[in-house]
């Protein structure tokens, strides 16, 4: 569904239901001249009120205020799905380079240099395996 602004929903919920200005104003307890101004977003109705607006179209108030439940945490999740690959394939990088660096240098021993490269290894195995379980 295309994001509209409250004015905008109101608007169309209550052409849906074949209502008038006038005829959603009173079942709201409001003037008709309110629900103008709710419809060309001039204001907005009050926070209290919301709930009866969206009993009166037949929705939820999340619904009317277009607030999509799976949209946050789906958006997050798949921000951190994004962020975790990278970070692992970064950890297998700079394991390997510091290694080679270290190495030509004369800085590092042959054991840590295992350690560190099975680091690496390792990210690179959780990564093979998130890669074949998606």
């Amino acid at each position: 569904m295309k994001q509209q602004t409250l004015g905008m929903m109101i608007t169309s919920l209550r052409k849906e239901q074949g209502m008038t200005q006038l005829e959603l104003a009173e079942k709201m307890g409001v003037t008709d001249k309110a629900v103008s101004k709710w419809e060309r977003d001039l204001s907005c109705p009050d926070v209290n009120s919301l709930p009866k607006l969206a009993e009166i179209f037949g929705i939820s108030v999340d619904e009317l205020m277009q607030i999509k439940s799976k949209v946050h945490p789906d958006n997050k999740s798949s921000k951190i799905d994004a962020i975790i690959p990278l970070i692992l394939k970064a950890v297998a990088l700079a394991m390997g380079v510091a290694v080679l660096v270290l190495s030509i240098l004369h800085e590092i021993d042959m054991y840590s240099g295992f350690g560190m490269l099975g680091i690496g290894l390792s990210c690179l195995g959780i990564l093979h395996f998130l890669n074949n379980n998606n």
